[in-house]
C-alpha cells in the first residue's frame, strides 16, 4: 500500500527532469572516453558535463571547438544527444515504446503531455508519430539543400556528415557547427554572403522553433488561418515580428557597410539566430553594445512552446503584452483574436519572466564580478545560457569551474523549464481552499 501511494505521489516534471538529467549524464560518460576525442585523450569531467548539457539542452556553448577537439565518435555522440535533446527525452522514450508496439499508460500519456505542451492527454500517440514525421521531414529536407554545398567543398563522406550534422543542429535550434576546421569558434561566418547555407540554417531554425502545434494547425488547417488554435496564431505573429524588427535595426545600424545582398543576409540571419539556435555569421564582439543588447532580448524570448526551441517563449512575452495593454485600456482581461486569457496564465507568464530575469540577471553578476570580465559580455552570456541559445562574444572557454557550473545550471534550467521544476518540486504538497483575507496594495 506504502509503495502503490508513492507512485501515485510520483510526477509526470519528476520524470522530465530525470530523463534530462540521465540523458546529459550518460552523454557526459561518453564523451569523457579517449575515442570521443581527436587526440585520445580523456576529457575532464565538468568539461564533458558541460559539453553534453549543452548538447542536450540544445544550447551551443562550448569550451572546445567541435570540429578540431571532438572525433568523429564524440561528433556522433553530440549530435545524437542534440537529437534527444531536441526532439525531447520523453518524446524519445514514447516513440520508442509506439514503434515496438507498446502499449502506452495513462501515466505515460500524462507524461508526454507536459514534455511537448499538449493541450490534452486524448491523441497523444497521434501527435508523437507527427512529431517524429515532421522532425525527420525537415531535416532530411535541411540536409539535401546543404549537402551541395558542403560537397563541393569537403567530398562525398565528409560533404553527407556535415550536412546531416548542421541540419540536426539547425531545427533542433542547437548552434553547434563544425566549422572549426576553417578557423577554430569562427561558426558560419565564412558563409555570411552564401546564397543557400544562412538561408536554409535560418529556415530550419524557425521552423524548429515555431512549436509542433503550430505545425499541426498548418498542415491541417493550411492557408485556412481562422481554423487555426489561437496559441497558432499568436506564435505566428509574434515570431514575424521578432525576426522583422531586429533586422530591420541590424540592417540600418549594424551592417551599414557590407554589400546589400550581404547586408540583408546578415540582418535576417542574426535576428533569427538569438532564438535560441547559436550560429552566427557576423562578428558579434564588433557589434555595437547596442546591437549585442538587441540579440541579449532577443535570446531570452526564445521560441515558441513545443518546438526545439528555449527562451522565455513567444508566447509569455505575448501574454505579458497583451496584459498590459488591458491594464492601459482599462479592460478586464486580455485578448487575443476574440479570445480570452485566463487570469492563471497571466500569473504564469509573469511568473517565469521573474524566474528568467533573476537567474539571468544573478548569474551574470556573479561570474562578472568572478572573471573580473565587462557586465554586459556576462549578462550576454547567461542569456545564452538561459536562452537555450549557445551564441558568446567569446569567453567562454575561458572561465572557470565555478562559472561553468552557473552556465550548466542556467542551461539546464531553460531547457527543463521553471514551472516544471518548480511543480516537481511543490507535486507532494497539498493545495488548499482556504483564502486569507484581501487588501488593496497600490503598485506602479
Amino acid at each position: 500500500m506504502q509503495l502503490l501511494k508513492q507512485k501515485n505521489k510520483w510526477s509526470p516534471f519528476r520524470t522530465i527532469i530525470l530523463g534530462f538529467l540521465a540523458v546529459i549524464l550518460l552523454g557526459s560518460f561518453l564523451l569523457m572516453l579517449p575515442v570521443s576525442t581527436q587526440e585520445g585523450k580523456v576529457t575532464p569531467f565538468l568539461e564533458a558535463l558541460f559539453t553534453s548539457t549543452s548538447a542536450v539542452c540544445v544550447t551551443g556553448l562550448v569550451v572546445h571547438d567541435t570540429a578540431t577537439y571532438w572525433s568523429s565518435f564524440g561528433q556522433f555522440i553530440i549530435i545524437l544527444l542534440i537529437q534527444i535533446g531536441g526532439l525531447g527525452v520523453v518524446t524519445v522514450a514514447g516513440a520508442i515504446a509506439i514503434l515496438s508496439g507498446r502499449r502506452i499508460g495513462l501515466m505515460q500519456r500524462s507524461t508526454m503531455q507536459e514534455a511537448i505542451a499538449a493541450p490534452n492527454v486524448g491523441g497523444i500517440v497521434r501527435l508523437t508519430r507527427f512529431i517524429l514525421k515532421t522532425v525527420f521531414a525537415f531535416e532530411l529536407a535541411g540536409a539535401v539543400l546543404l549537402f551541395p554545398v558542403f560537397f563541393k567543398e569537403f567530398g562525398l563522406v565528409q560533404g553527407i556528415w556535415y550536412a546531416v550534422f548542421h541540419s540536426i543542429s539547425a531545427f533542433c535550434n542547437a548552434g553547434f557547427d563544425l566549422m572549426g576546421i576553417k578557423a577554430p569558434y569562427s561558426s558560419l561566418t565564412y558563409y555570411a554572403g552564401h546564397p543557400v547555407v544562412p538561408v536554409v540554417i535560418a529556415l530550419l531554425i524557425v521552423f524548429g522553433g515555431i512549436g509542433f502545434l503550430t505545425w499541426e494547425d498548418i498542415t491541417t488547417n493550411r492557408l485556412k488561418i481562422r481554423r487555426y488554435r489561437m496559441q497558432s496564431k499568436v506564435i505566428l505573429t509574434v515570431t514575424g515580428l521578432l525576426i522583422l524588427i531586429p533586422a530591420v535595426y541590424f540592417f540600418f545600424f549594424e551592417f551599414a557597410d557590407a554589400p546589400l545582398g550581404e547586408r540583408l543576409l546578415l540582418s535576417f540571419f542574426q535576428s533569427v539566430t538569438p532564438r535560441t539556435a547559436g550560429f552566427n555569421t557576423a562578428d558579434l564582439t564588433a557589434m555595437s553594445e547596442t546591437g549585442q543588447s538587441v540579440m541579449t532580448i532577443l535570446m531570452l524570448i526564445g521560441g515558441s512552446p513545443g518546438s526545439t526551441a528555449g527562451g522565455m517563449k513567444t508566447t509569455t512575452l505575448a501574454v505579458l503584452l497583451a496584459s498590459s495593454l488591458a491594464v492601459f485600456r482599462r479592460r478586464g482581461d486580455p485578448h487575443f483574436f476574440n479570445r480570452r486569457v485566463s487570469a492563471d496564465t497571466v500569473s504564469q507568464a509573469s511568473t517565469i519572466l521573474m524566474m528568467y530575469l533573476v537567474l539571468f540577471l544573478t548569474g551574470g553578476l556573479v561570474i562578472s564580478r568572478m572573471e573580473g570580465l565587462p557586465i554586459h559580455v556576462c549578462l550576454f552570456e547567461t542569456a545564452s545560457a538561459i536562452g537555450t541559445v549557445g551564441l558568446s562574444l567569446g569567453v567562454t572557454p575561458n572561465l572557470g569551474a565555478v562559472s561553468h557550473i552557473i552556465l550548466i545550471g542556467l542551461m539546464f534550467f531553460g531547457r527543463v523549464g521553471g514551472l516544471t521544476l518548480i511543480y516537481a518540486a511543490l507535486s507532494n504538497i497539498q493545495g488548499t481552499s482556504a483564502r486569507l483575507p484581501q487588501e488593496r496594495i497600490t503598485v506602479g
